[in-house]
């Protein structure tokens, strides 16, 4: 889950994975959501704040005013949005994060997808981790401010907030969960090097053990993100968040911490394309 709005990277509000994020649901055993608990709402707060923060950062950049223009809000989106298109997805990583989109629109979308999961996940609650997620999804003229802003969101007094030891890391016997996974996209704006992509999100966020205090919950958002052609791939230029579209909570029932840990360990993400 991860943060999110700095310099043109309104992401703090992320929540992932995020980024942001989450808003809180606890997994203690509890059936979900009939009321609001302490911890899920010290949860919520916590997720906003870091979230307004590096949005705050971001909007300080001063570009990220269109990302509704006239043309956007007009049209409706066509059902091939999300509509799998038979692509095969990208071949090629940086790190663990797939790149060499295509430069289409339809490649800005997989890379859009696939840069909020990069923003979502646990690897930026760690100082090198979010460094390297940075320098890979980000805009070559924009990496220096985007980690000045998110080390300001990504605090050790936030990490404790979460449980998390000062350098974002999961204490002894817990397992840090926080995911972010797309649902769909949508291109609101699109011309040769340039692109605005929005990019519906589910999002986990907790900290799984028998004693947590914060435990892991789901949260619904939509990211919006200004990309550009290059260095040879679609790079973020700006990026924010919203809450929502989120759906009538079901009536699951709250799985176990030893469960939520497991799933984290045994099951791998993806590499998105439409």
């Amino acid at each position: 889950m991860s943060p999110g709005d700095e310099q043109g990277y309104d992401y703090p509000e992320t929540g992932h994975t995020r980024t942001r994020l989450p808003d809180p649901d606890p997994y203690g055993g509890a059936p979900r959501r009939p009321h609001r608990s302490s911890s899920r709402s010290l949860i919520t707060v916590v997720g906003v704040v870091v979230l307004l923060i590096a949005a705050i950062a971001f909007a300080n950049r001063g570009d990220d005013s269109g990302g509704d223009g006239a043309s956007g809000k007009a049209a409706k989106p066509q059902a091939s949005s999300t509509a799998p298109s038979g692509t095969r997805p990208v071949e090629t990583r940086t790190g663990t994060i797939p790149s060499g989109f295509a430069h289409t629109a339809q490649g800005a979308e997989s890379a859009a997808a696939n840069y909020a999961v990069a923003l979502g996940s646990a690897d930026m609650f760690n100082k090198a981790g979010r460094d390297t997620i940075l320098q890979t999804v980000m805009t070559p003229s924009r990496v220096t401010s985007s980690e000045t802003a998110f080390d300001k969101a990504y605090t050790p007094s936030f990490s404790k907030s979460l449980g998390l030891n000062d350098d974002g890391t999961a204490p002894k016997g817990y397992t840090f969960v926080s995911r972010t996974s797309p649902i769909g996209t949508k291109v609101t704006e699109s011309s040769g090097n340039t692109a605005t992509v929005e990019v519906w999100c589910s999002g986990l966020l907790g900290l799984a053990g028998e004693n947590s205090t914060n435990p892991v919950t789901n949260s619904w958002f939509t990211i919006t993100m200004k990309l550009e052609w290059a260095a040879g791939d679609w790079k973020i230029v700006t990026h924010s968040q919203k809450e929502g579209p989120a759906p009538v909570p079901g009536d699951d029932r709250a799985s176990s911490s030893d469960e939520m840990s497991k799933a984290v360990d045994e099951y791998g993400g993806f590499t998105y394309a439409r």
